[in-house]
């Protein structure tokens, strides 16, 4: 049974995850093990229903011998957790080899790219874009007959700057062919959310029913998120996506930000995928998300900013007086009862005296009123003489530390 096609018939959203594939064109290189710990524990957000959430993109075996490899112990390793796949040019050769790198693992797949654009197919293949669909078409026919209980997936390139007639043309076929899914790539990144949603529902129109799209969006305008919820709202229930954004130029729509946004609130999820939706056989379990991001950030060195969102490191921490006071009245939700982070007060130059002393006691120190109003001004001249807003705890509790022995009594 194909359970990403089932998953999508059934209104579940599947995660199409490529930080292991994709994100290695933004300059990274997961290894072997990391890619199966990454399967895993990105499976388990959903428990055992892992593999009808998540198809993890293992890897391109026909870049060489070990990308090869690592694609077979991605299968091999984490078929209980996650639908594994690998990914193929649309030749004969890269077909068998990507079928044999998968071969034989629980729920395999694997995607065949084909040119759908006249830019693209002169580029990729040197014909038309017709004609490199129908070659595409031909593939996809011989690898359905390969496949051996292998899922044939097929990505269609540069599918904003196609003829839409064409995509659905071709979507139709190669489903009636035996493909499971067609992912529409947004190749160059280039799309708005309106074009985004009007191009998938006139291929999910023309292509018919048993056609299932997933959408493949990129982040060089800012607006992969975007993007994607934008083809949700159209229908689409597979979506392509990498841990940090990672892919390609500017990336594509991050995994953490995506899965919190559908799954952080069941009304915020009924407004992009409609009234009465049901998104999950297993309800995601978004505490995970922040170590995932951590382990993914150390091990390719992609860095967490205090500005990421849902796992950056500026999330559940405070610094100014109001928010420290009314933290539900200035934040969209509860990090610690859905990432399970405990808020922190971070000191900084903007510090009002109630922050400064939640941080002092923090650090072991109760400070009386003459001692916080010395200790706010050492702050702030320490802020902007060294020009960071942030103070160490450790030269706040040094400084403390110095502060309250000159207060003690002989």
């Amino acid at each position: 049974m194909d359970v990403v096609r089932e998953s999508a018939g059934a209104g579940r959203v599947v995660f199409f995850e490529e930080s292991a594939r994709d994100g290695a064109q933004a300059k990274t290189l997961m290894s072997a093990p990391f890619r199966v710990r990454l399967a895993r524990e990105q499976g388990a957000v959903f428990g055992a229903d892992g593999p009808r959430h998540v198809v993890f993109a293992a890897g391109f075996p026909s870049v060489c011998a070990q990308e090869f490899e690592a694609t077979r112990q991605v299968a091999l390793e984490a078929q209980e957790s996650v639908s594994p796949a690998a990914i193929c040019r649309g030749t004969q050769a890269d077909v068998r080899l990507a079928l044999s790198a998968v071969r034989g693992a629980l729920h395999a797949r694997v995607m065949v790219i084909v040119a759908a654009s006249e830019a693209t197919a002169h580029a990729l293949v040197h014909t038309d874009a017709r004609q490199a669909l129908e070659q595409g078409l031909t593939v996809v026919k011989e690898a359905v007959h390969r496949a051996d209980g292998v899922a044939v997936d097929v990505c269609l390139v540069d599918a904003p700057r196609a003829d839409p007639a064409l995509l659905a043309e071709y979507a139709g076929a190669m489903t009636a062919q035996g493909a499971g899914t067609v992912v529409l790539a947004d190749t160059v990144g280039d799309l708005l959310p309106d074009r985004t949603r009007a191009l998938f529902e006139r291929v999910a129109a023309g292509a018919g029913p048993d056609t299932v799209l997933v959408s493949h969006l990129h982040n060089d305008l800012g607006l992969a998120l975007a993007n994607t919820l934008a083809a949700l709202a159209s229908g689409v229930r597979v979506a392509a996506c990498s841990w940090l954004g990672m892919a390609e130029r500017s990336g594509m729509v991050a995994t953490e930000q995506l899965l919190f946004l559908l799954g952080h609130d069941p009304a915020k999820a009924e407004q992009v995928l409609g009234r009465g939706a049901e998104p999950w056989w297993t309800a995601p379990d978004l505490t995970r998300l922040p170590g995932i991001a951590r382990m993914v950030s150390e091990q390719t060195g992609v860095p967490l900013t205090v500005t990421t969102p849902v796992v950056g490191t500026g999330v559940a921490t405070i610094s100014t007086g109001t928010p420290f006071t009314h933290p539900q009245t200035f934040q969209p939700y509860d990090p610690q009862r859905h990432l399970g982070l405990a808020p922190t007060v971070v000191l900084t130059h903007l510090a009002s005296r109630r922050v400064l002393r939640a941080v002092a006691e923090r650090l072991g120190h109760r400070l009386d009123p003459a001692q916080t109003r010395t200790a706010l001004d050492w702050v702030k001249d320490r802020a902007y003489r060294d020009g960071r807003a942030v103070i160490a705890d450790a030269d706040f509790a040094a400084y403390l530390d110095g502060l309250t022995a000159t207060a003690q009594p002989l």
